[in-house]
């Protein structure tokens, strides 16, 4: 782990969702730090507000007060295009849901955030096809992913997700929807995945078990941050 440097900084980082006149607290004044090269789960039950923390440390979001800073810059006040660009090309994102398109092949999949870059297309398909290889799929890339399993098009989402070779892997939930045996080889390759690639990564989860792949945890319960001890899962 390198710990020279941050990568990650958060700062009395604080959500709040407006309904009306009613106030929902989502989380308050978190302040924590990553560094390069670490593998953290972020814990906690549904609902905790994992998801949304995410959210944030990706710019898909804005906080209702604080900061998040990335390689010391500070993400808020980063331009549209700026964001944009600290997106597809400093980070990979897998999710819950896939949110692969069905129509298209898995090579397709993959390779589409590389597209948007601007990259030439042999290069991407070249690549693309690396990466394929590399989370076991070498034989289904002309598959259309709807022709895939659960398991398949998860492992296809985490293909896409380095394609741009980021330096940030943020993971949602990764496994949520998957069975115990899918899931198992996605948070086996989610741990190589993240040594081979040099990355640094955060997984929110409630799976314990997942969470015994990282480095560290973090729980996040009652809107506020602390250190976590991940028990042992037989």
């Amino acid at each position: 782990m390198n710990q020279f440097f941050l990568m990650l900084r958060a700062e009395n980082l604080t959500k709040i969702y407006r309904s009306g006149e009613d106030e929902v607290m989502v989380f308050e004044n978190l302040n924590f730090e990553i560094h390069a090269g670490e593998f953290v789960a972020v814990v906690g039950e549904s609902g905790a507000g994992k998801t949304t923390l995410l959210h944030l440390l990706a710019a898909l979001d804005t906080p209702t007060r604080g900061e998040v800073y990335f390689l010391r810059e500070r993400i808020g006040d980063y331009t549209v295009r700026q964001r944009a660009a600290y997106r597809n090309e400093k980070i990979g994102f897998v999710w819950q849901m896939h949110y692969l398109l069905p129509e298209f092949s898995a090579i397709e999949n993959v390779i589409m955030p590389s597209l948007i870059r601007g990259e030439d297309f042999e290069t991407a398909r070249l690549r693309g096809a690396e990466l394929l290889a590399e989370v076991g799929l070498a034989q289904a890339a002309e598959r259309q992913v709807g022709e895939l399993s659960g398991g398949e098009r998860q492992r296809v989402a985490l293909a896409r997700a380095l394609i741009n070779r980021p330096q940030l892997l943020l993971a949602d939930e990764p496994t949520g929807n998957l069975d115990a045996r899918s899931a198992e080889r996605v948070s086996t390759l989610l741990e190589k995945l993240h040594r081979d690639h040099g990355l640094t990564s955060v997984l929110a989860t409630h799976n314990m078990e997942l969470a015994q792949h990282a480095d560290r945890a973090l729980r996040l319960a009652k809107g506020k941050l602390t250190e976590a001890v991940i028990p042992e899962v037989s």
